[in-house]
């Protein structure tokens, strides 16, 4: 069974492209959006998510990043949802806590179909990370568009970290982690007593 899908989204603000293997088999990672930070960011949801991934988007960076972070979050979650199918076999459930140096961040997600997101991740003093630049708060609104797009139940907290850059990677990190660990196949059914998610 091949779980991958490839997805393409153009508005007046963005133009993207994407394409995603579950099962990475060539261990391929490629982000693109003409925000440094945020395509080191992506970079970790491939590699320790276990996907082929690549991304490539164009937006209107002259305004800000915000565009083209809220629809590249987008697109991801469409196109991992397509890759993903009926969820036959799933794990379902992942959860765990990530450290990044003094940051740690805790994790919890459920692959249920009904949206939700609960992100608690305060900063002190908000540095722009990157040329061009990255707004931390970002991330959450990532985070948002993805899981919404996604169906997933993800819940992201700081538990410690001061670090603005540390704590922003430890989230993408843990959440990419469950995202590996939840997606495995352990089975054969769906793991529901609905029987379907």
């Amino acid at each position: 069974m091949t779980r991958s899908a490839s997805r393409q989204r153009t508005t007046k603000e963005t133009s993207i492209s994407i394409t995603i293997d579950l099962d990475g088999p060539t261990g391929s990672v490629s982000a693109s959006t003409g925000l440094p930070f945020f395509d080191h960011m992506l970079d970790q949801v491939g590699r320790h998510g276990g996907f082929d991934l690549d991304i490539e988007a164009t937006g209107d960076l002259h305004v800000d990043g915000h565009h083209t972070v809220e629809d590249v979050g987008i697109l991801l979650g469409e196109t991992f949802a397509d890759a993903l199918g009926d969820k036959a076999g799933v794990r379902r459930f992942a959860s765990g806590l990530f450290p990044l140096d003094e940051a740690l961040v805790r994790v919890a997600l459920d692959l249920s179909g009904r949206p939700f997101v609960a992100y608690d991740v305060p900063f002190g003093e908000v540095l722009p990370l990157g040329s061009p630049p990255f707004n931390p708060e970002m991330a959450e609104h990532f985070w948002h568009s993805f899981a919404t797009s996604a169906g997933i139940t993800l819940h992201v907290t700081k538990m410690a970290g001061t670090n603005t850059h540390h704590v922003v990677e430890a989230t993408f990190k843990g959440v990419s982690r469950c995202l590996r660990d939840a997606v495995r196949v352990e089975g054969t059914g769906v793991p529901s007593t609905k029987g379907t998610l």
